[in-house]
């Protein structure tokens, strides 16, 4: 009896939780990550970075970036430094979703 109530309340947080990831957020607030082709409006986004600082200079190279300079991690997570862009020096932002924002 016991393993039948076990199986049973295994198959119910099984189906729950694969309908909670079929269904899209409604949450305007949700963040998207990024892919080579978007970039998530509201970027650069704070939070928490897991990315090196060898890999934010790969990411922003990758975005089209050349002559990235010396980034540094601010307190909200966003990778920053100068870079060049189109003959133009800028200064360019990496959040921890992967976004690549010039300003």
């Amino acid at each position: 009896m016991q393993k039948l109530i076990l199986s049973a309340a295994f198959l119910a947080a099984t189906a729950l939780y694969a309908h909670a990831q079929t269904q899209p957020s409604t949450d305007g607030e949700t963040p998207a990550i990024a892919s080579p082709n978007t970039t998530n409006p509201t970027a650069p986004v704070a939070g928490a970075n897991s990315f090196t600082k060898a890999q934010a200079k790969e990411r922003i190279e990758a975005a089209g970036f050349t002559n990235v300079g010396v980034l540094v991690k601010a307190e909200s997570g966003v990778w920053e430094g100068k870079a060049t862009k189109d003959g133009k020096e800028v200064v360019v932002s990496l959040d921890y979703q992967g976004n690549v924002v010039a300003r």
